[in-house]
């Protein structure tokens, strides 16, 4: 360019150029699922967000269940962010989150008084037809290979695939000329129906009803690349990001094919916000003081007798979302550590530590093993890790109820054994411990 020295340049390059607001910016917080998901992460965010600015959900979809309990009163979220029972806060969903609308008006409609909801313009849309094609391909698989995956049948994965096969439609389209949204829907019904003979869609209706969704949306919406910067780079501010699913359920690292269709391990917080990694902060994994998982799938410390069904019956273990009770065994190290190698865990919340508190001893599982051997890494292989045995160390129960407890003080000192051997075997300190539903029951460790 004229002008411009390239033989002498300023020794200092940046010189001259603009430095943006707040340059490092504000560092947030990201609460993830350590196991199979259902650890308690709602409760986790619930009690960050009491003291938030914005609370953020990355990934997934109305497939994910958070329960909370706030002042008595159990709240279920499925889309929204679990901070949103905080009336300060602001609720953003992010890019990554797919997004059935039906679902999410009624859900925000439930809970409108609550807080302010910001949608992002690049958000997949969930349509019905993706909800009926996600149970023709389970009634598929169980008829092809004789077992499902086990999916909430909530469109999730057909719409994460219209995505990936960049045929689907986002909610800038919806709010654009809906013209061309129209033509594009219909040409989007008209591929699933050629591939399932089955399918029946009203395209007229759904487009009828979209377009009325589309404006009951249009003021919620924002771009979210730059609303995220702004409150990266702007005033300080408290930023929540509240993760769906967990890492064993992660697409890429998670026990494929049983995993969900987003990334839900850290990674999945910058690419579904915008958020840089320099930006992301804490790293928050919550666990069970035990393991439970929904659908099928590979379970190495699940056990199949009393102790599984008096895990599930005293832990109240039954699906948010599909009200499918939930498989239980022991607390699983082996997964745990895997978990913290893909996230970086900065610190552990250990929940329902008060559901073990009736069991003579409890067994915790470290290690896998085949053929009398450890293996040094948790198996990819979804074959191997049905064949592993597990070698466990065994702890005695400490027999006495913990719900009340609110102080680390407060806890027996076998349950405080418990906890610090969980902590030193994955390397990670425990912050919370949960002995109840309500934000009231997790004692703050530091």
């Amino acid at each position: 360019r004229s002008g411009t020295n390239y033989t002498n340049p300023p020794s200092n390059p940046t010189q001259g150029l603009k430095r943006p607001r707040n340059e490092t910016g504000n560092k947030v917080i990201v609460v993830l699922g350590a196991q199979w998901g259902d650890e308690g992460k709602g409760k986790v965010v619930d009690l960050l967000a009491t003291e938030s600015d914005l609370v953020c959900r990355c990934q997934g979809g109305n497939n994910a269940g958070h329960t909370v309990v706030v002042e008595g009163k159990e709240y279920d979220f499925h889309l929204l962010p679990s901070g949103i029972i905080n009336p300060k806060s602001i609720c953003v969903i992010g890019n990554g989150v797919v997004i059935h609308l039906p679902g999410l008006f009624e859900e925000a409609e439930n809970n409108e008084k609550k807080g302010l909801h910001l949608f992002c313009f690049y958000l997949s849309t969930v349509f019905d037809f993706h909800q009926v094609v996600d149970g023709i391909q389970e009634t598929q698989r169980q008829a092809t290979e004789g077992k499902i995956i086990g999916t909430t049948k909530k469109g999730i994965g057909p719409t994460y695939a219209s995505k990936a096969s960049r045929t689907g439609l986002r909610v800038c389209d919806l709010l654009g000329d809906f013209k061309e949204f129209s033509t594009k829907f219909k040409n989007l019904v008209e591929q699933y129906q050629s591939m399932y003979s089955s399918l029946t869609v009203d395209t007229e209706s759904q487009l009828k009803k979209l377009k009325e969704y589309g404006e009951r949306l249009r003021p919620m919406v924002r771009d979210g690349v730059y609303y995220m910067y702004e409150a990266l780079h702007g005033p300080p501010k408290k930023i929540l990001v509240e993760g769906a699913n967990a890492a064993l359920l992660d697409i890429d690292f998670g026990t494929y094919p049983f995993v969900t269709s987003s990334n839900c391990t850290v990674g999945g917080a910058c690419t579904g916000l915008g958020i840089p990694p320099l930006n992301i902060g804490e790293v928050y994994g919550v666990s069970k003081a035990y393991t439970t998982r929904v659908g099928i799938g590979a379970f190495p410390t699940e056990q199949l007798n009393v102790t599984g069904e008096l895990l599930q019956t005293r832990g109240h273990e039954v699906g948010v979302t599909t009200g499918r009770k939930r498989r239980c065994g022991w607390l699983d190290l082996v997964i745990l550590r895997y978990a913290h190698m893909i996230n970086g865990f900065t610190a552990i919340a250990l929940t329902k530590l008060d559901i073990l508190d009736v069991l003579d001893e409890i067994k915790v599982g470290v290690a896998y093993k085949i053929n009398g051997k450890r293996i040094p890494h948790f198996p990819a292989d979804m074959e191997l890790l049905h064949k592993v045995e597990v070698e466990y160390e065994t702890f005695p129960g400490w027999k006495s109820d913990t719900s009340a407890a609110r102080k680390w003080n407060n806890l027996p000192q076998k349950a405080q054994n418990y906890i610090r051997f969980v902590e030193n075997h994955i390397g990670v300190p425990i912050k919370w411990v949960g002995v109840g539903k309500s934000r009231e029951c997790m004692i703050q460790m530091f």
